[in-house]
């Protein structure tokens, strides 16, 4: 089986404790030499100026190549673009463009006056500066504010077309699911790369609740095997061997990249790298 090249999603911190959990993270999966790492946004970009901080800090110690999520939720067009002309001067170039969900206490998202009205927008507003590398979000499964799933494709082609280059998908937890929608891409015209987004199981409620709230189908195995898991404590197991064989099928069906949203909690992700063969490289000294 070939060896997948691989990416990991990290959160900013909100507090000294979350500092140290994030460099514990990047300390821990740095090894593995992801093709980059992503910072996320809070809701309502919540954590803008944490995500800047953590983005700037990150690639200035670790040498990794980092993508800034960017979105635009709150903010006029000018200061969004702001931000992104204060990653390119620190030597950012990958941008992770998004519309962004709600802040908290709103029902849906509703542009700012002076603001992108959609992800399209800042996405043919960032290409047009030519100073960076665009990536969007993809929906495998039909995206909740989607009429169907013919709707969330013909979106994808238009973020492709105003000048992404690579789209990741949100999570999902059958192989079948990331094929089908990766087919009906290509039938659609959209030829950028599609990399599939892995969520290993952290925190059983805490991910039936995410999957509720994107839209993604748990299929019933899993949730028995959590079931007997949690009876047995047996469930970091479980989670290991789920998304080690999603993995699997995923690169046996010709996926040559994955993308791991760690929440923060590396040591799963980093166990389901080593499985599929992604180990810290071995550099050679020059003892002569």
């Amino acid at each position: 089986m070939p060896t997948p090249s691989v990416s990991f999603e990290f959160f900013p911190p909100k507090s000294l404790e979350g500092s140290f959990r994030l460099w514990d993270c990047v300390n821990t999966l740095a090894p593995l030499e992801p093709n980059f790492v992503s910072v996320t946004y809070g809701a309502g970009g919540a954590t803008r100026k944490l995500t800047h901080e953590a983005v700037s800090t990150i690639h200035k110690t670790s040498g990794l190549n980092v993508a800034a999520h960017l979105t635009c939720v709150d903010a006029t067009k000018t200061e969004t673009l702001a931000i992104a002309q204060s990653y390119a001067d620190a030597g950012v170039r990958d941008i992770v463009a998004l519309r962004g969900d709600a802040p908290q206490g709103t029902a849906k998202f509703t542009p700012h006056p002076e603001g992108f009205a959609s992800s399209v927008d800042l996405i043919a507003a960032l290409a047009e500066t030519g100073r960076f590398n665009i990536r969007v979000g993809a929906y495998p499964e039909k995206h909740p504010e989607a009429v169907d799933q013919a709707a969330d494709i013909a979106f994808l082609k238009r973020k492709i077309d105003a000048g992404a280059s690579t789209a990741i998908t949100q999570f999902f937890f059958e192989a079948e699911t990331f094929f089908r929608f990766r087919d009906a891409c290509v039938k659609a015209g959209i030829d950028a790369p599609i990399i599939p987004g892995i969520l290993p199981i952290e925190n059983w409620a805490g991910t039936q609740k995410f999957a509720a709230r994107c839209g993604t189908h748990i299929p019933q195995v899993i949730c028995d095997g959590f079931a007997h898991a949690t009876r047995d404590g047996t469930t970091e197991l479980l989670a290991t061997a789920i998304a080690t064989e999603l993995c699997d099928d995923l690169i046996t069906g010709g996926v040559e990249h994955l993308h791991f949203y760690t929440l923060n909690r590396p040591e799963l992700t980093r166990d389901v790298c080593h499985a599929l063969g992604v180990t810290p490289k071995v550099r050679l000294q020059n003892v002569a």
